[in-house]
């Protein structure tokens, strides 16, 4: 079923309160994927597996909707998909996909015109209720049945939060007649009535009405042919943008720049100068409705709805700032990811992971930037290389790997050598690829360049990477020896280089090696030595050649146990030794399966 209508007329809220009084018919769950943030068709599989909580779907070639359906199967599961109108086509081939691979499933979406698929449902979200015009002109006469109309209601009810104390009474039959009429020119649109109430703080009823009744007049003599959306919300937001000041307007359409939430930090880095004062004039844009706040974890969070941003978007545009700021706004977020990427060996790693979830959206929207506009790729790969460890976290690995792709594509057309940004960006991009069990001859072709790149350019940390991947499909081939060799020579290059986070990942692996390979004693001693202090690590590098023969990407043993392992008694193995055998076995039976 797809419920259908012009903007702000409360298709969402109706959705999620369809889907929170059904939840009982669902056995399987009810999942929610808002779509307002996302811009790429090419990612809209991806992102409704992360509504269904689901990482990593499959390998290379395989397609999220494939993953989806599998997912899915024979479960009873309500889909919410909300705010479909900017991904019609997209959404419409994914739904019909989806219902016929999973008979189980019910799809609810939401979007300003139907999906247009076969056994589709359209149930168009109609406008509250609003007085008849009888009604309006014997206000006074009829206060109890005004009262209880849905949209005077919802206009009082939202007057009295932000003047407490309002209310529609026989006392005063101005105010009633005002409110009536008010609502009934306002279509009964929910999110236009909100809007106007926010205004009885400094206006009376009344006086919103006379200013809405220019705004309606100015947008009459326009085309016919406008979209919904510019004929009635479009007036309402000129309305809005000429109460504010010409800072609060500045203000709004830079805030614009940001893809999602924001904080006020944000903000201020962003939008703010001498000239705009950023965190007075956010609350002049709270008050009045432009902006929405809410509180989570003891931090302020921002969002404009969609319509709004967008409305401020095009302000931004027509300025002439939007490079300056989208500029700013990629700058802003290279920051954190890349302190996520220093800090994310450490206490705060689930802090750092939370905050890259949120702002997920805002990386996009700046990798874009970099993407979009000549000469900024270089920052983009930097940008992109920085939460290497949350592509992965997240399962996000096709999109690491897409955004690492047409970035490096891009850089290589501007010329220049390889940099460091560059050559990290290869050896990241191959990772992703090799987690992904890409073909062994693409695998070995990107290996051989990166340790070309690494050679070259004298980037010993990246040649040490380089080993940690030859020393991951080691393991895979079940050459645990030649794996050994390479995590020990990897984990001491990057103990001399004070990449502490590497080293260690690369110990861990290498007494999972040891493990795998039937030396459960070296597996433990390996163990001990991650749990001491870090400065006093032994980093061996072993005396036999390291083989780093081609290549091949195959699983993870499927069912293989450290050898030796069930020969030794329990009594004989130290905890730390179980908890590595434990560990293994978790892993071993499939390889890891990243998303497409």
């Amino acid at each position: 079923m797809t419920l259908t209508g012009v903007g702000g007329v409360g298709k969402t809220r109706l959705a999620l309160r369809v889907a929170s009084d059904v939840t009982g018919s669902f056995p399987d769950g009810v999942h929610v994927a808002e779509l307002a943030d996302l811009r790429d068709p090419e990612l809209l599989a991806t992102g409704v597996l992360g509504a269904l909580d689901v990482a990593r779907p499959g390998h290379p070639g395989a397609d999220a909707t494939a993953a989806l359906v599998a997912r899915l199967g024979e479960r009873r599961v309500l889909l919410v998909l909300d705010n479909c109108e900017h991904l019609v086509d997209a959404c419409a081939r994914l739904t019909d996909t989806l219902l016929r691979g999973a008979p189980g499933l019910r799809v609810l979406a939401t979007s300003r015109q139907p999906l247009g698929i076969a056994g589709e449902q359209v149930f168009p979200v109609e406008p509250l209720p609003v007085p008849e015009a009888g009604d309006v002109a014997g206000a006074g006469h009829r206060l109890r049945a005004l009262s209880g109309n849905p949209a005077v209601a919802l206009f009082v009810e939202r007057a009295a939060a932000v003047l407490p104390g309002f209310a529609v009474t026989e006392s005063d039959t101005a105010i009633a007649v005002a409110v009536a009429e008010l609502v009934r020119r306002l279509d009964g649109l929910p999110f236009a009535i909100e809007l106007a109430a926010a205004r009885v703080r400094s206006l009376t009823p009344r006086e919103i009405l006379e200013r809405l009744t220019d705004r309606f007049a100015l947008l009459t003599g326009g085309s016919r042919v406008a979209a919904e959306r510019q004929r009635t919300l479009r007036a309402l937001i000129d309305w809005s943008h000429e109460l504010c000041t010409e800072r609060e307007r500045l203000l709004w359409a830079r805030a614009s720049v940001f893809r999602s939430g924001f904080d006020l930090d944000g903000l201020e880095r962003v939008c703010a100068d001498a000239e705009l004062p950023a965190a007075a004039l956010l609350d002049a844009l709270v008050a009045r409705s432009i902006v929405n706040c809410r509180q989570e974890n003891g931090h302020s969070l921002y969002r404009m709805l969609e319509t709004i941003r967008e409305y401020g978007h095009e302000r931004l545009v027509a300025s002439g700032s939007l490079d300056v700021l989208r500029a700013r706004h990629r700058d802003h977020y290279a920051e954190p990811t890349a302190r996520a990427g220093q800090e994310w060996f450490g206490a705060r790693q689930v802090d750092w992971f939370t905050r890259l979830r949120l702002d997920h959206p805002n990386l996009r929207a700046a990798l874009e930037f970099c993407l979009e506009r000549p000469g900024q790729a270089r920052a983009g790969l930097a940008l992109a290389v920085s939460p290497r460890h949350y592509w992965l976290t997240a399962g996000l690995l096709s999109e690491g790997r897409r955004w690492l792709s047409l970035l490096l594509a891009a850089d290589r057309a501007h010329g220049g050598p390889d940099t460091d940004a560059r050559v990290r960006a290869l050896v990241t991009d191959t990772y992703l690829g090799i987690l992904q069990g890409a073909p062994d001859a693409e695998v070995r072709s990107a290996l051989a360049a990166c340790e070309e790149a690494a050679r070259l350019g004298g980037h010993r940390r990246e040649s040490a990477w380089v080993w940690h991947h030859h020393g991951i499909l080691a393991v895979w081939r079940e050459d645990f020896a030649g794996a050994v060799g390479l995590f020990a020579r990897a984990c001491a290059e990057f103990r001399v280089r004070g990449c502490l986070d590497a080293a260690l990942e690369c110990r861990v692996k290498f007494a999972i090696a040891h493990a795998y390979g039937g030396d459960v004693g070296k597996a433990a001693e390996a163990c001990g030595d991650a749990e001491v202090p870090r400065s006093t690590w032994p980093m061996r590098v072993p005396s036999s050649p390291i083989r780093m023969s081609g290549a091949q990407a195959s699983p993870w043993p499927s069912t293989r146990r450290p050898a030796g392992s069930r020969s030794a008694s329990a009594s004989g193995r130290s905890r730390r030794c179980r908890g590595v055998e434990d560990a293994v076995g978790r892993s071993a039976p499939t390889c890891p399966q990243p998303d497409t």
